[in-house]
């Protein structure tokens, strides 16, 4: 019989499978935590076989007694998922599943000297598999913990960490204190891990900044020399597996963190209000169905037909916020038909355009298509939020505000529309 933490190998249809078994939100898949230190869900409907490997000795853990400094702050730090904090037993060859203080000091022993460090699983979850019950449970697990810690790290797979810090920066309104999220694009039993930088650069950020409020810090470049601290409603992931994979979108970073040197890029963010460490009042998600459609050429109506059970829909359009609705001749005919049933759609459920571009602003006064598209409803004119953010922001506005969505979809709430676009350009 085997059980959570023993050193397994699964046989399946196609490969047979060796790693430490987790513990899975899915009770019909296996979860292990590979060699490599990468998670792994497997079907049981596929699985021939699972044995316990004897010859590994099972991960045990070494408890120490940290002493806590007075004179540094106090960072709790929650684990969601992700390889931030895989690490290998080379001893035993298996990888540990535990996310304890020790764990963290043993694995980032530099942090000690930055802060004192508490932590706290949450969960172990791929961040591809998270939805809006995920973001709710975060957020009170923030508000539980607000009170009791000068700032407060996230740890979370790097796919959908965006959209996480999009939702997080909806939910709470005038944070006392900061709280970053962390992940690591590889794992830190790996050479090439970005795992300690992105880390410590949190930690230094959270105990030597005036900063309050939700953010990212991941590398800023392949060096592993500088982090970036990105504002959490204008991230975007935009590279499968480089360390610099994330960028700010249209407005600076918050700051750059280099050799323990914090450089403030913005001024432009909420400073920490300790005395203000209030019960909050959070404004969660609800379970609404929001699509995204992606635009393209020889488009067909029923692509926007499909989502007329959808509660709202982010169309995302090209240039400045286009879709193919003029009929020109012929061959375009369809496009007549799309726009129609644009109109018929937007009446039912708010229809929000954004740009594929990513960066830049939606304008929907220069070309005649953007002016045919206002009249028949489709918002999103002057708004410069990426996709994501726009998704997270309509699913929060039906959940929180549904009679007012068409009036506060294109005003600015947290920061997610800025006032001036910024020229830098990735």
């Amino acid at each position: 019989m085997v059980k959570e933490g023993n050193y397994v190998v699964i046989k399946t249809k196609k490969e047979d499978l060796q790693g430490l078994l987790l513990s899975s939100q899915n009770s019909e898949k296996y979860l292990i935590k590979l060699n490599s230190g990468y998670n792994m869900s497997i079907n049981k409907k596929n699985v021939l076989s699972i044995k316990k490997l004897d010859i590994k000795k099972e991960v045990k853990k070494e408890k120490s007694e940290i002493k806590k400094n007075p004179k540094l702050k106090n960072i709790l730090i929650l684990h969601t998922g992700g390889t931030l904090a895989s690490r290998v037993d080379y001893e035993t060859g298996a990888v540990s599943p535990s996310f304890s203080n020790d764990d963290i000091i043993r694995m980032f022993p530099e942090i000690k000297e930055i802060a004192n460090i508490d932590s706290k699983f949450v969960g172990n979850i791929f961040s591809e598999d998270m939805n809006f019950n995920h973001y709710n449970l975060i957020a009170n697990e923030i508000a539980n913990n607000i009170k009791h810690f000068d700032g407060l790290i996230i740890t979370h797979g790097t796919d959908t960490m965006h959209y996480t810090s999009a939702a997080l920066s909806f939910i709470f309104e005038d944070l006392a204190i900061p709280v970053i999220l962390v992940g690591a694009q590889r794992s830190s039993d790996r050479g090439s891990s970005d795992a300690f930088l992105n880390l410590i650069a949190a930690c230094n950020f959270i105990a030597n900044s005036d900063f309050s409020g939700i953010a990212l810090c991941m590398h800023e470049n392949m060096s592993d020399d500088s982090c970036l601290i990105i504002p959490g409603l204008k991230a975007r992931k935009f590279h499968t597996s480089r360390r610099d994979a994330f960028k700010s979108i249209n407005v600076n970073p918050i700051a750059r963190i280099k050799n323990s040197s914090i450089e403030i890029l913005s001024h432009d963010y909420a400073k920490i209000n300790r005395i203000d460490k209030k019960d909050l009042k959070l404004k969660l998600f609800k379970d609404v169905k929001i699509g995204i459609l992606k635009t393209h050429p020889n488009m067909k109506k029923e692509e926007i037909s499909m989502y007329s059970k959808f509660d709202g829909l982010i169309l995302e359009g090209t240039g400045l916020g286009h879709v193919p609705i003029n009929k020109v001749d012929k061959f375009t005919s369809e496009n007549e038909l799309i726009y129609k049933e644009l109109e018929k759609l937007s009446k039912k459920i708010p229809i929000i355009i954004t740009s594929q571009c990513i960066f830049g602003r939606v304008n929907l006064n220069v070309y005649s298509t953007g002016r045919k598209l206002q009249e028949i409803g489709i918002l999103g004119h002057l708004s410069d939020m990426t996709t994501e953010t726009a998704f997270i922001k309509l699913a929060w506005l039906l959940s929180n505000y549904p009679k007012d969505v068409r009036k506060m979809i294109d005003k600015d709430l947290k920061g997610e529309i800025s006032k001036r676009t910024s020229e830098d350009f990735i």
